[in-house]
């Protein structure tokens, strides 16, 4: 296909300025949302064993609630029963509560032991999961305006001009896609060897990479959309809901958990009901949310549908069910969600959505690698923007990653000690992001990316370590040894073997590569180097 010049240096210079400019953000995004496919299992991973109680059987249900709402107050303002191994079959909320992240929340949970008798233990919720959602939402950025993170706003901008960097460089790469799309072509230099990178992973995950820009944009501005859409709703409801009933109950009205089941049975079948939440029962605003998952099915949620009935009447008020009392609006909503959360396709989704994200976070680092290269001028002394833009690539890109990895590296070990395990994990992330920022603008980009990725492999490489050794030596506190934490291990490990072999290439070309780049360390500071170590050994 041919195309005019000045259309093509037009559409090229769109696609690199908005790529630059959003690059940074969206790759902390990807790397972060690509780990929410496994959010789950890395909870998992970090609570003790000894913090989740006993399963029970269906006919049990019954007894729990009643014994637990009799002897502990704060159940009758609300409660949670869970039907899966990984969660107590009864949780409330004692300290927090609510939508939203909160890390200072205190769960009771409740169950029975092999004897019949009640147990219930209090600790703080662990929510390393939602901090790594929480980062995948905003990339790290705090803040609210409103009822909104600013964060969600911000990326809801950047993904705006992420479509527009994906649409214009499909129109730029056009003229050279069939002869060039396949080719890596390592022995013409980095420069061409990255723009061959960047072209293939942009080119065979384009239409994940559309869906993604486009629904994030959605989430973001999903409110404007729908006070866009009243001037056509007028006062007219938007979505239909049912009337909620005004009348006081008691807790001893409440119905039996099997009528729970039989009403979701009763609306859609191949639904397995995970939850139940009670809310505010002896009100007259009582509500029940019953969470439903459906194998190979599209969700609302990221891993579940949404039920909203009346707990005493069982009325329905609200589903995100694929029905046709939802009519086509309700659909068309749910597979916005669906569609970014890849909830559709059971464990081979996640797994996609997986290596999707994780090629998305290269895609922009190679953007930034190509922009560098491209900009970089054929001497020792390289210009201001360029060495800046070096370092700001390395600190931010490698410090979100080794950010991540310290946090969930410290879970296990923040569990021994008397510390906010929340706090902990926040903290821990933000002083290494912030700390590898500086470091890269202090160290530069070529030793700040050596020892950046060396950190990383040594830090993923604690992970399965930590497992093996609090296996071996803790004895008061266990943890869970399942599929789930031992793909948490087995994904760090890997990770360690990428960055480990990521870390030697980039030593060889710093000292090995052309001098004329900004990942070469001079000769002044190589001499240094070897003549350090030279003593020590």
């Amino acid at each position: 296909m041919k195309i005019r010049s000045d259309i093509l240096r037009t559409y090229q210079s769109i696609h690199t300025w908005t790529g630059i400019t959003t690059g940074l953000l969206l790759f902390i995004a990807f790397f972060a949302g690509a780990l929410t496919m496994f959010k789950a299992p890395i909870t998992q991973w970090a609570i003790p064993e000894n913090h989740v109680l006993p399963a029970i059987s269906i006919e049990q249900y019954d007894e729990l609630v009643q014994q637990a709402t009799t002897q502990y107050e704060t159940a009758n303002n609300g409660f949670t029963l869970h039907f899966d191994m990984h969660h107590s079959p009864m949780t409330w909320y004692e300290q927090g509560g609510g939508r939203g992240l909160s890390i200072d929340n205190h769960l009771r949970q409740a169950s029975f032991n092999d004897e019949g008798d009640l147990v219930s233990v209090a600790n703080q919720q662990n929510v390393l999961g939602d901090l790594i959602d929480q980062l995948h939402r905003t990339a790290g950025i705090p803040g609210k305006a409103g009822h909104e993170d600013i964060g969600v706003l911000v990326l809801g901008v950047a993904s705006a001009l992420y479509f527009i960097a994906l649409v214009s460089g499909v129109i730029f790469l056009l003229p050279t896609l069939v002869k060039s799309f396949f080719s890596l072509r390592q022995k013409k230099g980095a420069n061409r060897f990255w723009l061959d990178t960047h072209n293939l992973i942009g080119i065979t995950s384009l239409p994940f990479h559309l869906l993604i820009a486009w629904t994030v944009v959605v989430f973001a501005f999903h409110d404007m959309l729908y006070g866009g859409l009243s001037l056509i709703y007028g006062d007219e409801p938007m979505f239909e809901r049912n009337g909620g009933s005004e009348q006081v109950y008691s807790l001893a009205e409440l119905p039996k958990v099997e009528r729970y089941f039989e009403a979701v049975e009763g609306m859609v079948d191949g639904y397995d009901v995970v939850s139940l939440t009670f809310e505010d029962l002896t009100t007259p605003r009582a509500r029940l949310s019953i969470e439903v998952a459906g194998d190979g099915k599209l969700q609302r949620a990221a891993e579940t549908d949404i039920i909203a009935m009346h707990p005493f009447t069982l009325d329905v008020s609200y589903s995100t069910l694929s029905i046709p009392e939802n009519g086509a609006f309700g659909p068309l909503v749910k597979s916005f969600f669906a569609l970014h959360f890849g909830n559709f396709a059971n464990d081979t989704g996640r797994w996609i959505y997986f290596l999707l994200g994780m090629m998305g976070a290269i895609l922009f680092y190679t953007g930034n690698l190509l922009w560098l290269e491209k900009r970089r001028q054929k001497q020792a002394k390289q210009s201001r923007s360029v060495t800046f833009m070096a370092k700001l690539t390395i600190g931010v890109c490698l410090g979100s990653v080794l950010g991540v990895a310290s946090s969930v590296l410290a879970s296990k070990w923040l569990y021994l000690t008397s510390v906010d395990i929340n706090l902990g994990y926040i903290n821990a992330y933000y002083v290494v992001f912030f700390a590898s920022l500086a470091f890269a603008f202090w160290q530069g980009a070529a030793k700040s990316a050596i020892a950046l990725q060396a950190f990383i492999a040594a830090i993923c490489l604690g992970v399965p370590l930590t497992t093996l050794i609090t296996t071996m030596l803790t004895v008061h506190t266990h943890w869970h040894l399942t599929y789930g934490t031992l793909l948490v291990d087995m994904i760090a490990l890997v990770f360690a073997l990428i960055f480990f072999m990521a870390a030697r290439k980039t030593w060889r070309r710093a000292y090995q590569g052309e001098a004329n780049s900004i990942w070469y360390i001079p000769s002044k500071t190589r001499a240094t180097t070897n003549s350090s170590q030279a003593k020590t050994v």
